[in-house]
């Protein structure tokens, strides 16, 4: 039996950037500790294992000493006004992901006579926030009264994602990595991120977070595109983002969502903060701290009481109970999380025999032709 000689550092270093702890890692590796003493060296099956349990690359274990990863876009995330922490596994699976489906959509688009969005870039950060937000609802197509007859948030989402896409915008709403339901991405770590290009601009939503904190963050990841900025976005809402960037896609997303011309038609002065917050919430398909967050903006009410009805919602939020989550239509749940437009691409580029089927669902994330052959029926296509 074949034991490896692996650096006790390496393997603390793969625990703790999994984010897991001896442990909860112990029911499977008994030795863990001894092997972190060196007292007892792993065999290469175990550390095969190893590292597929802490979604570390075993390549990394056999350095001469941990790497430092770093995101492979601009961080604009910050926790209690201090820059992040190091990224998770999953963060940074979750980018190289949209990374690779960007870059193969994009020869796709370029290939089929495509051409560069003229929104993308188009804005600038010194420009009325009120034009800027204009100009995205009209090329987008979105409308306030229309989301205002939408039943549900999860409706009024589904619908601005489809008019993203129309666009010529690549979306991703996801709550784990992949398809790997036992990996759920974190809201307090990341609500999203956009990789801004010219050809193909894509936003990726956090959907493990709430259908109204993601109707946010997907008219912030929005903004960046308009601005022409990729980051990954700002995880901490108890506070004004300390960057500029981050503070200026605030506005134009509260702006795009919630125009402040129509908030003050629709405030109801007379009635008590939280419950007209909760109506207006309602009404644009907001969260309620967005929605203080826009009465505040009308200057009816001054900035103590705007955060002590802040605080006091953001306590309440926290303590609801997490929605139960089901399965749904697996079918109709993978077109969301790797997008509509890609999903298409991918099988029509497929069946013409111009992507290897391996490439394709390597980049839909599944892992049978089966699969593959019931997607394309959905979309309308008989696979031979």
């Amino acid at each position: 039996m074949t034991r490896v000689a692996i650096r006790p550092e390496l393997l603390r270093w793969a625990r703790e950037r999994s984010g897991l702890g001896v442990r909860s890692l112990e029911s499977r590796f008994p030795k863990l500790e001894a092997w972190e003493r060196r007292e007892v060296l792993p065999t290469f099956k175990q550390l095969e294992d190893f590292a597929r349990a802490t979604h570390t690359p075993i390549g990394f274990l056999f350095l001469a000493e941990p790497p430092v990863e770093r995101l492979p876009i601009p961080d604009l995330r910050t926790l209690a006004g201090i820059p992040f922490p190091r990224p998770s596994p999953d963060l940074l699976e979750t980018i190289y992901l949209c990374q690779h489906r960007q870059d193969w959509y994009r020869e796709f688009v370029r290939a089929n006579g495509g051409a560069p969005l003229g929104f993308v870039g188009s804005a600038r950060k010194s420009e009325a926030i009120d034009q800027v937000a204009s100009r995205m609802r009209t090329t987008l197509g979105l409308e306030v009264a229309e989301r205002a007859r939408l039943g549900t948030w999860q409706e009024a989402l589904r619908r601005m994602v489809d008019q993203a896409e129309e666009a010529g915008i690549l979306v991703m709403v996801s709550g784990i990595v992949g398809s790997n339901a036992h990996r759920p991405l974190n809201p307090s770590e990341f609500r999203g991120f956009a990789l801004s290009d010219a050809w193909v601009p894509l936003v990726f939503v956090n959907g493990a977070d709430s259908k109204a904190a993601q109707m946010f963050t997907l008219a912030h990841e929005l903004a960046h595109l308009w601005l022409g900025e990729t980051a990954v976005s700002d995880a901490d809402t108890a506070q004004p983002p300390r960057h500029e960037i981050e503070r200026w896609c605030d506005q134009v997303a509260a702006e795009l969502l919630m125009p402040l011309d129509s908030v003050r038609s629709e405030h109801n002065r007379a009635e008590p903060l939280l419950a007209e917050a909760n109506r207006l919430a309602r009404r644009f398909k907001v969260s309620t701290l967005v929605a203080l967050r826009r009465i505040h903006d009308t200057g009816c009410i001054d900035h103590s009481i705007f955060w002590d009805a802040f605080d006091r919602e953001r306590s309440r939020l926290l303590t609801l109970p997490k929605g139960k989550k089901n399965g749904g239509d697996f079918f109709a749940t993978l077109g969301v999380r790797v997008g509509r437009s890609l999903a298409h691409a991918l099988v029509v580029s497929t069946l013409e025999g111009r992507t290897s089927f391996t490439e394709a669902l390597r980049l839909l994330g599944i892992k049978k032709l089966s699969t593959f052959d019931t997607l394309a029926k959905r979309l309308g296509f008989e696979p031979s």
